[in-house]
C-alpha cells in the first residue's frame, strides 16, 4: 500500500497577496487549488491515505477534512523540518510518496515514478528547460545541478551549476521512498548533526536537496525517475499569470493537462 505525504507548511511570500489569507497549496490554478490537483491525481492511482504537513493557516487545511500534522515552527525552519514532523505518519506500514505543496503533476508522471522499485526515487524532468526558457531569461540562474550516472542514479543534486553540463534533468518535488527503507531514513534524520552546516545553511533551515545529497553520500540508491515535462512548479504570481495565458492561447497543454 502507498501512501503520500504532501509538505505545505510555508507561507508562499511570492505569490502574495493570493497567500496573504490562505496556504499557498490552497491558492488555485485555472480554477482549482493546487491540493485539489495533487490530491485527485493521487487518488487517481489508488493512493487514497494522504497525509497534509501544515504550518501557515494550517486551519483551513484542516477544515478540509485531512489528516494533518502541523510544524509549529513552520516561519523559521524549512522543509526537511516540515516532513519530520510528521513522523508518526512516515514510519507507517507501505511506501511513501512524499510531494511539495507547490507542484502539480499528470498521471502518468506519478506512474512513472510508482513504477520504480529503487530505495529513493526521485521524478525528473529531463526536459526542463522547455518551460524555464519561458518562465525566466535565464534559466541557468535559477537552475540546480543534478547529475545522473549511465544507469539513471542521482550522484548530486542541489548545487550551483557554472553551467548546463550538470544538469541531466530537474528535481520537481515529487519523491518515492521504499517501504523497507524508512527505519533507515528515519534514523539518517536522526543522526543528522544539528550544529551542522548544510550546503550553507544551518539544521532548521536544510534543503531538501541537501538531506537527500546527505542520503546519496551514505550510499543510498537515489534513483531518478524520467519525465518529460507534465508537471509545474507555481512560485510566484508571475508563473500564475503565465500558466493562465498559456492555457488561453492552448500551449499550457504541452507542459501540464489542466
Amino acid at each position: 500500500m502507498t501512501r503520500a505525504l504532501i509538505l505545505a507548511a510555508g507561507q508562499g511570500t511570492r505569490l502574495r497577496p493570493l497567500t496573504n489569507d490562505k496556504p499557498k497549496c490552497l491558492v488555485p490554478l485555472l480554477g482549482k487549488t493546487l491540493l485539489a490537483r495533487q490530491v485527485d491525481t493521487l487518488r487517481q492511482a489508488g493512493i487514497d491515505n494522504i497525509h497534509i504537513a501544515t504550518g501557515y493557516r494550517c486551519d483551513q487545511i484542516e477544515a478540509l477534512g485531512f489528516n494533518t500534522t502541523k510544524n509549529p515552527r513552520f516561519a523559521e525552519t524549512n522543509m526537511v523540518e516540515t516532513l519530520f514532523c510528521a513522523k508518526d505518519f512516515i514510519q507507517q506500514e507501505g511506501d511513501l510518496i512524499i510531494a511539495y505543496g507547490d507542484i502539480v503533476y499528470n498521471p502518468e508522471n506519478l506512474q512513472a515514478l510508482l513504477a520504480s522499485d529503487a530505495e529513493v526515487a526521485l521524478m525528473i524532468d529531463k526536459r526542463w528547460r522547455d518551460l524555464w526558457s519561458l518562465r525566466l531569461e535565464n534559466p541557468l540562474e535559477d537552475a540546480e545541478t543534478l547529475v545522473l550516472d549511465e544507469h539513471s542514479n542521482v550522484i548530486e543534486l542541489g548545487k550551483k551549476p557554472e553551467n548546463y553540463d550538470r544538469i541531466h534533468g530537474q528535481y520537481t518535488g515529487l519523491i518515492k521512498l521504499r517501504s523497507d527503507k524508512i527505519p533507515a531514513f528515519i534514523e539518517h534524520y536522526n543522526k543528522l548533526d544539528r550544529a551542522g552546516q548544510y550546503d550553507g545553511n544551518d539544521f532548521d533551515n536544510m534543503y531538501m536537496t541537501s538531506f537527500i545529497q546527505g542520503l546519496i553520500d551514505n550510499s543510498w540508491q537515489v534513483k531518478a525517475a524520467i519525465v518529460n515535462n507534465g508537471w509545474l512548479e507555481i512560485d510566484s504570481t508571475d508563473d500564475l499569470a503565465q500558466y493562465e495565458n498559456m492555457a488561453s492561447d492552448g500551449t499550457l497543454a504541452l507542459f501540464y493537462r489542466a
